[in-house]
This record gives C-alpha cells, structure tokens and sequence, in this order.
C-alpha cells in the first residue's frame, strides 16, 4: 500500500483525476491476454514526458516499482504490477504529432491504436505494415516495447524495421531521445534497437519516429488447401525460392481446420489437413503474374483447393477462415496458452510433429496456427483447470514445445515477449553469460530495479 504522502505528490503531477486507487478501478489494469492476475497500489495516467518523469523520480525515491501499461493487450504479463507498486497507463499521450509525406515519416505519441495510425497514414497514400493481430486495439508503444510482428513481416519486417528514433524516459527520471530521421546513422550505440523489445524494462517511451513507406497499389489473396503439411511447407519454400515474398503466407494446420469447421461450417474439404492463406501487394499487374506464378508452382504439392479473391470483399472473405481461429479454439478447452515459437522456414513440418507427440504424451490438446512465411508458430495449448493436474501438465508440455523450437535452431518467442509467463523458461535459450551481459545493462540504466521488475528474468532475481 502506498502512504497518503505519496498518493498525494503523485496527484500534484498528473492531477486528482489521473490517479486511481479504488479497489474496482486497479482491477482493470492488473490483468493482460494471460491468465495471470495482480492488483497495483495505484494507476497513474501521466499526459507527458514531464510528468512521467517526475512520477519515475518519486518512484525512485521511495522505492516504489512501476509498471509501464498501453492497451494491456500483451500474451506474456509483461505489464502485469506483480509487486503492486504503480501502474503507469500511457493511453492519455495518443496524439499523431506530424506524419512527413516528404521524407516518409511519422512521429506519434505511445498511447495511439495501431490501425489508427494505419488508416491516417494510408489516407496520404502512406504504409504502416506492422499489423499484429491486436492492431483494433493495441498501441504502438506496446508494440515497440514487444517488437510486435503479424502477418506482413514475412515481407516488410516487425515493428524496429520501422523505428527510427524514440523519446524515452529512463527509470531514474532522465528524459533523452535515440535514433534520428534519417535513413543514416551511427553516432554512438544503437540504442533505438536495444530499447525496442526491452518490454518496459529500460525506459518507458513517450515518443516514437516511424519510417513509412508508399501505399501498395493493390493485392491479391488465396486461399490454399493442401492435403498434408509437408505439401504447404514446402509450398512457402518453393514460392520464396523463386524469388516471389508475398505479403504474408498465413499457416494452418489439421486441428485448427477442424476447430474452425465444426463450429463455422465454411466447407472445408475434408481431405484438407493445412491452410495457407497468401497474399501479395505491390504493382496490379505484377500481383496478378505472381498470383499466376504461385498457383502453378504449388499444383504439384499436394494442392486440394485454390481460392483466389478478385475483389476486397473477397479478400475479406478468404481472411475471415484465420480471423475465425481463435473463437473457435474456446470449443475445444476454455482456457488457452498461446505460445509462439519460431523455427527456420524448412522446420516447420518437422516442429508441428514434434508437438504432435508431446500432445500425445500429455494428452492435452495443442492447435497450431501462425506465420509460415517467417516460421513463426502460435501453439495453444488448450485446457480446462477444472480438470485435476491438467494444468501442471500443460507447463511441462510448453516446455518441451519451447526445447523442440530450440532444438530446430529456433527460438521461444518471435512477437510475444518473454514478460512473466516465459521467464521460467529463459535460461533454456540464453547462455549465463547472455544473462549477465542483459542484466547489466537493467542495472547501469535501472540501479534500483524500480522499471518493470520481475520481466524476462526470473522473478526471484529481479524482486526490487
């Protein structure tokens, strides 16, 4: 609990509104996509750089940790206040500042949704292509905080592709901004990239400069439906080998088909055992040769069902079998982990049957679906806590998910984050001295652990 002081200097630097305490009120912000649940003392909701600064040097002062928050919308807890403390909301700060049709670049504030930045941008005939799958509702500080990725990074990249330069509040108060505008620079370390992905731990972002590109022309959608998912495996390295990177190459795989059947009935062939669905943009005329081109090259794959979109309302349509996946997974078990693995492209068959195994050794359902282009993998594990030792099953099974990914020359998190749910599972990737040379870095800008704490390591460790 925090004293009445203490409350009282935090309501001179954000205003009596802006700071939060009533018991229904900080449920709200203790909880994200996980299942995990913890109340703060307080929620703060500071309207600048200014005030997040004052609030970090109280903090500071009295030892108080604080916990970066945009939408809440993140899989692994990583704004989750698990020492109470202060949950610091930037949603107030959610102003697109300047969008540079010129130079081909945007500044904006943390707390602005991410497909409302996309469609301002495209207004201007610009492009925004990060595009994660909470876009509605997520904000772009949380995505640069994550390094969030979605379905177009098999072709334009994730969320620091696009990061050219931040302004930061440092866990001590100190206000500094990394990167420049331009395309050029290397005065000093990077640290742009190295706050991108730090999850709230280093800095909090108060500022971000965002490169853009033009605005494709047009696009193109399929639907594909193969018979094995060795045949759609290899249509993605056949496709990319042939010099043609679509937009995006959405994978999924027999479990997931069936969950989205049974519940939808969009009349999925039943000999159908993985999806993908393809999507190219850029030049009309050149799409429709790719389109073309692609068609012929995975005919002899094992292809069941090619469903090409002549019009955006088709291409809604095709989409709308993904978009489905995840209310159907609530079918199959009420309670999901989604993980989300990473494996070389050409590994991705041999992955899915490594979790086929592990699901058959627990027992315990596991429906997978993701980013074929780029090999990342969202595995949901699918359980009922209702049931005796299901649960405790379920975590070794996601442990033995991340060591087949890491096995493959992969890794255990490609968009996600670590935050808390993975932190248990860190030192299955990181060396020690991986480790140390990270948590040196959280000391020298974080010396009294006030930032986040309890993030990416495990908590034992980083308790302030």
């Amino acid at each position: 609990m925090l004293d009445v002081a203490i409350l009282n200097d935090l309501r001179s630097i954000v205003g009596s509104d802006n700071v939060l305490t009533e018991k229904q009120d900080l449920i709200c912000y203790g909880y994200d996509a996980t299942q995990m649940e913890f109340l703060p003392d307080a929620v703060v909701h500071p309207a600048n750089p200014d005030e997040v600064s004052a609030v970090l040097k109280l903090a500071n002062r009295e030892k108080i940790p604080v916990f970066p928050r945009g939408a809440g919308s993140g899989f692994t807890g990583g704004a989750l206040p698990k020492a109470g403390g202060i949950v610091l909301v930037v949603t107030r700060m959610n102003r697109i500042l300047r969008i540079d049709t010129e130079n081909l670049i945007a500044e904006v504030e943390p707390g602005v949704v991410t497909e409302q930045f996309q469609i301002a941008v495209e207004k201007l005939g610009l492009f925004y292509p990060p595009d994660p799958a909470s876009l509605k509702f997520s904000t772009l500080g949380g995505n640069v905080a994550e390094n969030a990725g979605g379905p177009r990074c098999v072709k334009y990249g994730v969320t620091r592709d696009f990061v050219m330069g931040l302004e930061v509040v440092l866990p001590t108060g100190e206000i500094i901004r990394t990167g420049t505008e331009t395309y050029k620079a290397v005065v000093g370390y990077d640290m742009t990239r190295l706050l991108c992905g730090s999850e709230g731990t280093l800095g909090v972002i108060t500022k971000i400069i965002f490169k853009l590109l033009p605005l494709p022309d047009a696009k193109k959608t399929m639907l594909t439906i193969f018979d094995s998912i060795d045949g759609a495996a290899k249509a993605v390295s056949t496709i990319i080998g042939n010099k043609i990177i679509p937009t995006t190459l959405e994978f999924m795989d027999y479990a997931t088909l069936q969950c989205v059947e049974k519940r939808f009935s969009l009349g999925i062939p039943p000999e159908g055992r993985a999806v993908l669905l393809i999507e190219v943009d850029g030049d009309r005329e050149l799409i429709e040769k790719q389109a073309t081109r692609i068609q012929d090259l995975i005919a002899p794959l094992g292809l069941v069902q090619c469903k090409v979109a002549r019009d955006n309302a088709e291409s809604e349509a095709l989409w709308k079998v993904r978009r489905l996946v995840s209310p159907s997974l609530r079918d199959v078990n009420p309670t999901k982990y989604n993980e989300d693995i990473v494996v070389p492209r050409s590994k991705v068959p041999e992955v899915i049957r490594r979790i086929e195994k592990i699901q058959q050794k627990y027992d315990i359902p596991i429906v997978n679906f993701g980013h074929a282009g780029d090999g990342n993998i969202h595995v949901n594990v699918m359980i009922d806590k209702d049931i005796p030792g299901m649960e405790a099953k379920a975590h070794e099974a996601i442990k033995e998910v991340f060591q087949a990914a890491l096995d493959l020359n992969g890794t255990m998190s490609g968009e996600h984050g670590v935050g808390l749910a993975k932190a248990p599972y860190i030192e299955l990737e990181l060396s020690p001295q991986q480790i140390a040379a990270m948590k040196a870095i959280k000391h020298a800008l974080d010396p009294n652990n006030i930032l986040n704490p309890g993030k990416m390591f495990p908590w034992k460790e980083q308790s302030p």
